[in-house]
Parts: C-alpha cells; sequence; structure tokens
C-alpha cells in the first residue's frame, strides 16, 4: 500500500473587518456579556456607556487543521450468483454448458472487477483536536502561505498567535487509519492513500474584554464571518510567544514504520509530497 502525504503548509486567512469595525459591533453586544440578568436590567434602565470600560483588546490567529484525504481500492474477486426462473425450468444451457434448476435457481460463476475511490475532508480544532465541520465555511475566504518565521513576526506586532495543541504527525496518522477500508478481494490491483492537504490554517478574531461594576466579560468578533459571541475568551497568556516549526508534520524514520491497524497489506509506503508537489509547481507555472 502506498501512503502519499502532501507537504504541509501554513495558510494565514486575510481580514474581512478591521480593528475599529468589530470594536463598534462588540460594544454593540457589550451588556449581553454581562449575562441574562444584566440583559433585562438594560430593558428596564439603559445602562450608561460610562458603566462600562474597555480594559483590553485582542487581535488573535486562531488554529484549525485541513486534512484532505483520497483513497484507490482497486481488486478482483469470483463470485456464484443465484438466477431465479419460473417454476417449469428445469435446466438452462449458456454457452454451450447445461446448468441444472435447484429450487428454481441456477448457478452462475463470475469475476468481479471492483473499485472504490473514497474521499474525506476534515476540519479539526487546533486548541481541542476535535472534528468541526462548521470550520469549513473558511474555505471561501483568501489565505496567504506563511511559515514559522512569519508568525513569529506576527506575535511581535501585537497579534496573538495562538500555537496549535493538536499534533499533525496525531491527526495525520488518524487520517490514514480511518481512509483504510476493510474489503472481501481475491487479488488486490491498488491500494492507494493520498493526503492532498495537510494544512494548518490560521483565522483572524477580535477580542475585547469589558469591566462593569467590578465584574469583566469578553465579546469575540469573527472578522471573517462577522459573527459576534458575547461569551467570548482571550489569550493574553500567547501574546509575544515565538512560534517554532516543531509543530509540523515531519515523516522521519519513526513515520516510514508507521502501523495501522486494519491494512490489508504488511507494509505501507510513506511518500512525502513528490507528485503532489511537482503539480502545485506546475499549476503555478503561466
Amino acid at each position: 500500500m502506498n501512503v502519499e502525504i502532501a507537504e504541509e503548509r501554513i495558510l494565514v486567512l486575510a481580514d474581512k473587518y478591521t480593528m475599529e469595525h468589530a470594536e463598534g459591533r462588540a460594544w454593540s453586544r457589550r451588556v449581553e456579556a454581562f449575562g441574562t440578568m444584566a440583559k433585562m436590567a438594560g430593558f428596564l434602565a439603559k445602562p450608561k456607556d460610562d458603566e462600562f470600560e474597555c480594559v483590553y483588546r485582542e487581535r488573535r490567529l486562531q488554529p484549525f487543521w485541513r486534512i484532505a484525504t483520497a483513497a484507490t481500492f482497486a481488486y478482483e474477486r469470483r463470485r456464484d450468483y443465484q438466477v431465479a426462473v419460473p417454476p417449469e425450468v428445469r435446466a438452462v444451457t449458456i454457452a454451450g454448458e447445461e446448468r441444472p434448476v435447484v429450487d428454481r435457481k441456477f448457478a452462475l460463476s463470475g469475476l468481479e472487477t471492483c473499485r472504490e475511490d473514497i474521499r474525506r475532508d476534515l476540519f479539526i480544532d487546533g486548541l481541542t483536536g476535535q472534528q468541526d465541520p462548521k470550520l469549513a465555511v473558511y474555505m471561501d475566504y483568501a489565505a496567504t502561505e506563511a511559515d514559522a518565521g512569519s508568525l513569529a513576526a506576527t506575535a511581535e506586532d501585537n497579534t496573538v498567535v495562538v500555537p496549535p495543541q493538536a499534533r499533525a504527525s496525531v491527526l495525520v496518522r488518524d487520517a490514514v487509519a480511518a481512509a483504510i477500508i476493510k474489503f472481501d478481494a481475491d487479488k488486490v490491483l491498488e491500494e492507494h492513500v493520498r493526503l492532498e492537504h495537510v494544512d494548518l490554517y490560521y483565522r483572524p478574531v477580535y477580542a475585547f474584554r469589558y469591566r462593569r461594576q467590578g465584574k469583566e466579560a469578553v465579546v469575540e468578533f469573527d472578522a471573517l464571518t462577522g459573527e459576534v459571541k458575547t461569551a467570548g475568551t482571550t489569550f493574553e497568556q500567547h501574546l509575544g510567544k515565538i512560534m517554532e516549526p516543531k509543530f509540523l508534520l515531519d515523516l522521519g524514520a519513526e513515520a516510514a514504520n508507521i502501523f495501522i491497524p486494519g491494512a490489508t497489506v504488511a507494509k505501507i509506503v510513506l511518500v512525502k509530497g513528490m507528485e503532489m508537489a511537482e503539480r502545485r509547481a506546475a499549476a503555478k507555472t503561466p
């Protein structure tokens, strides 16, 4: 079995909305951020603007993974088919060979040539490691390729770059294991799993922490979709954190001997990049 893995990439999604726009939208939802009681009290007596203070503003890049797999399995198997006939039929002759009828059926043998093509596109939260199909919405927005160095420079420019907690090597292992299916075959013609995307995406989020009467609450604003979340969080502890390339996939000698339960052959050959990298380079050539 061949397992072909695309070159890993870091992609940063570009902001659609500015900090000023985000803060205006967040300010309009500040009362809700302090809970249901504060919202109800606001209906009775509208709170004054000077009761609220924005004590912290944050632009952060929040990570998620996109891992896309495509698997092809081609194989052959011999099968017997039971063909039903009317009750008066006693025998059937096919290609000069007479076939007896038993219980109003006769048997045919054939060679089945089978092919299964399976595609999966997984979106995984970079902090929890859990699949989140809703993250697919960000594929509609423009992104630019980056590296660990450019992320570190961004972190030094008053942007919180949140390191992913979900490890690429673990996610890739799980994706490959899930792509391998069980099938009944007498002869295997092709087993090929391709990881077409191993991409770490960063999406921009604005967060604002407000203080009112000694209490604090956070409002988040999605800089792409424009969604406002009143139960938000901040990542101040990550501010200025230098990014290292260790979080990226590294297929070394250990990965070459990867064992995947349920594999139909003993040896799994890993190929990193290669044809997919060449196709990507060719696509960029005018």
